[in-house]
């Protein structure tokens, strides 16, 4: 990753805070994305990276973010599209439409939003990686979840079109689904006390640097048999060939 440029959304904290580290501490010329300005600058500052604020759910925004980082660097090697969120945990009879809406603007069409923006960036390039943050949940209906199963089930979709219409040429579409990690979404499920995901003992959950290291051989050749498909962290074949466990 020795001088490669990697853009994480949702870099502000949990697992893409932990990616911004693991990338900078490979070389990586990491770009920090996220709406919090504040905790990216930070950030960027300890890593010595680019802070670029930047709301996934609004095309615009997204746009001129890649562009900032076209500016700064004049190529994109790496996309994780990390940004997510939980809410509402509601059952869909009393689920707020306007905060369902918000999860579908925020979990989907951010994540199009960025392969969308990155893409003639990657084919003029003729290269690139887009990994993005899946889940369990893109697969089993969760009580409480509905956008979040929803939206996620998409994302797989979407990394299975994108594979479909430009792996030919090179560009190498992946998703990570993690299992569950310690970060600021599992303390939000815990509280809700829906379905058997609230009741798991914190202990059961993986550091956000899992993920992370994940996320950084997902980049390498060792990953190319998932491509178009989900990386799944539970599988102790995946976490022993990601370097994760012995």
């Amino acid at each position: 990753m020795q001088g490669k440029v990697v853009a994480i959304t949702g870099a502000s904290r949990g697992i893409g805070a932990a990616a911004a580290r693991v990338f900078a501490e490979a070389g990586a010329k990491v770009v920090l994305l996220a709406r919090s300005a504040g905790q990216i600058e930070a950030l960027a500052g300890e890593l010595g990276g680019l802070a670029v604020r930047c709301d996934v759910g609004d095309w615009g925004s997204v746009q001129a973010a890649v562009a900032e980082v076209q500016r700064a660097h004049g190529r994109l090697d790496v996309l994780i599209n990390n940004a997510g969120v939980i809410d509402p945990i509601a059952r869909l009879a009393e689920a707020d439409p306007v905060a369902w809406a918000a999860a579908v603007d925020i979990n989907l069409k951010g994540v199009f939003y960025g392969m969308r923006a990155v893409l003639p960036t990657m084919k003029r390039q003729g290269s690139g990686t887009i990994i993005n943050l899946s889940s369990g949940a893109a697969c089993q209906p969760l009580e409480g979840w509905s956008a979040y199963c929803s939206t996620k089930a998409a994302v797989l979709m979407l990394t299975k079109a994108l594979h479909l219409e430009e792996g030919a040429w090179g560009l190498r579409v992946l998703g990570l689904s993690p299992g569950t990690v310690a970060t600021g979404m599992q303390v939000k499920i815990k509280a809700s006390g829906i379905n058997p995901v609230s009741a798991l003992d914190p202990s059961a959950h993986i550091p956000a640097d899992w993920p992370a290291r994940a996320l950084l051989w997902m980049c390498s050749p060792g990953a190319d048999a998932w491509l178009g498909d989900d990386v799944k962290l539970r599988d102790e074949a995946v976490r022993r060939a990601a370097g994760l466990v012995a």
